[in-house]
């Protein structure tokens, strides 16, 4: 099956990389709010306002498939999804994933971070940092020629490598104007597979990556994924473009 997926032009890619930097002037900006006795509810309340009345931005997950938030807050054995409440009080040692997508003239920004609340575990800071690692290796890979598949391998051998696991249930996407387009981008992979880049698409890469086993099941909220081990999981993503010679992180985090 032919894949189509949408080739962004320079102008293009210049919008969304003013909406992949108001996303990531977000993230930076809750950082400090990301504490032991605050709310996922006050941290989603914060952002909102900040992409309103600030940035004079969209929250793209505001009603999207009808959730409810403008964040996903993914805590310590969630994995991704998660609603912001004001029953889910952060404690001290707890990590927390959380992501977040302008739109700003049309154009979608997403990009998600790993926080702690507190002093974390070692064995917490490990798998945080592995994420990111993987995410940085299939990120890496990315240029004209290659495949999707040498990304998801690259993101997969380093995880693995690190005696944690990849879960398959959710992926990277494209992104444009539309939230979630073609491409699929899976996290795990085999090299020379898969669809063969070309210079100007747009995607995310965001692993998910569990401290124990990969599965997963979805809460009856009909949008909270956790671990079915109940062990800890991680995430980072970043929105890039494939560019002439590799690629460019358009949710690059501020330079402060």
């Amino acid at each position: 099956m032919v894949v189509a997926v949408s080739i962004k032009t320079e102008k293009q890619i210049a919008m969304m990389r003013v909406a992949g930097g108001l996303a990531a002037d977000v993230l930076e900006m809750i950082g400090e709010y990301v504490v032991p006795g605050v709310t996922t509810e006050e941290l989603d309340r914060r952002c909102h306002d900040y992409i309103r009345k600030v940035q004079k931005a969209t929250p793209a997950n505001i009603g999207y498939h009808g959730f409810p938030k403008t964040l996903c807050t993914s805590v310590n054995s969630v994995v991704c999804h998660g609603i912001p409440s004001s029953k889910v009080v952060l404690k001290d040692g707890d990590i927390i994933n959380i992501d977040v997508t302008v739109i700003k003239d049309g154009w979608h920004g997403d990009t998600s971070r790993m926080y702690f609340a507190g002093t974390p575990s070692a064995e917490a800071q490990r798998l945080v940092q592995v994420t990111l690692d993987a995410m940085l290796a299939g990120i890496a890979v990315v240029r004209p020629g290659a495949r999707l598949g040498d990304v998801g391998h690259a993101i997969q051998t380093l995880a693995e490598g690190a005696g944690y696991s990849v879960v398959r249930e959710y992926c990277g996407h494209g992104i444009g104007k539309v939230y979630h387009e073609e491409p699929q981008v899976l996290h795990y992979g085999t090299r020379n597979s898969g669809l063969l880049l070309r210079e100007g698409m747009t995607f995310t890469v965001e692993p998910m990556i569990n401290l124990g086993a990969r599965g997963v099941q979805q809460l009856d909220d009909g949008w909270t994924v956790v671990t079915r081990d109940g062990s800890l999981s991680a995430q980072w993503e970043h929105m890039i473009a494939v560019t002439a010679d590799g690629a460019e992180i358009l949710t690059a985090w501020p330079k402060k």
